[in-house]
């Protein structure tokens, strides 16, 4: 995975923008103004790729110690989200897509029903 099907993967999602809230260097993915997905332009560009999502607690923990390359949220919370390592190659590209799906699900459903009534 590079960061554009990364990019683009989260960008195809409703209701998904942009930003760079922080700094020019974080790349951050919303759901109705709702962080779901992060990452760091530069160590992407340094070869460490790696994004924050978003997770159940119970399944970041399984996630946690079955794969190597998740680890703790970096800079997160380390409870609610996990850091998924590109560069490992333990991965495959569709089973991080369903992490990305899992994340968004998780900020989709925090977000009050009358909100989400609006918008069909």
């Amino acid at each position: 995975m590079n960061i554009e099907q990364f990019r683009d993967y989260c960008l195809s999602k409703k209701h998904v923008t942009e930003h760079f809230p922080f700094d020019d260097d974080v790349l951050v993915f919303k759901v109705l103004n709702k962080m779901f997905a992060l990452a760091s332009l530069k160590k992407w560009e340094e070869g460490d790729p790696f994004i924050n999502l978003k997770c159940n607690p119970d399944y970041a923990q399984e996630l946690r110690e079955e794969f190597e390359s998740i680890k703790p949220g970096w800079h997160m919370n380390k409870n609610l989200w996990n850091s998924v390592y590109i560069h490992e190659g333990e991965l495959k590209t569709k089973f991080i897509f369903e992490l990305i799906d899992h994340s968004y699900n998780m900020v989709l459903k925090g977000i009050p029903k009358k909100i989400k009534d609006n918008l069909k």
